[in-house]
């Protein structure tokens, strides 16, 4: 290796620093948030209500991994997303539930948790520093 720094896989682990738990953790928040929200506002304007709360949650994964600059950020708002919203849909013993049986629901549980996926996933990375890798360039 000629003057290269190494690769980060090569670096010994550390602890994230407070700073960085203490956004997870608000992420976490904010995603537990929007899901409860998301839940409420899908049913009452059904085909809006349902694309606003999709955005929503779009808009905070894809925030959350821009403001760490890590996909770790997406992971936990999506993580606090899917939490909040699969505990809501248990119904609880007097019978009373928060999502009908019907197609808007399904698309709100399934299209949040795709959406979520998707966000945290392809959200662009933190790239290595150094040279391109293509040879012959």
């Amino acid at each position: 290796m000629s003057g290269r720094s190494s690769s980060a896989l090569a670096q010994p682990l550390r602890p994230p620093s407070a700073g960085r738990v203490v956004a997870c953790l608000a992420f976490f928040l904010l995603g537990a948030v929007v899901g409860v929200a998301g839940a409420l506002v899908q049913p009452a304007w059904f085909p809006g209500g349902l694309l606003l709360a999709l955005a929503g949650e779009a808009g905070l994964v894809l925030g959350a991994t821009r403001v760490l600059r890590s996909r770790a950020g997406g992971a936990w708002a999506a993580g606090g997303w899917v939490l909040v919203v699969i505990l809501l849909t248990a119904s609880r013993p007097e019978g009373d539930f928060l999502f009908a049986a019907g197609g808007g629901s399904y698309l709100f549980l399934l299209g949040g948790i795709a959406v979520a996926v998707i966000c945290a996933t392809l959200a662009s990375a933190r790239q290595p520093d150094g040279a391109p890798a293509r040879l012959g360039k």
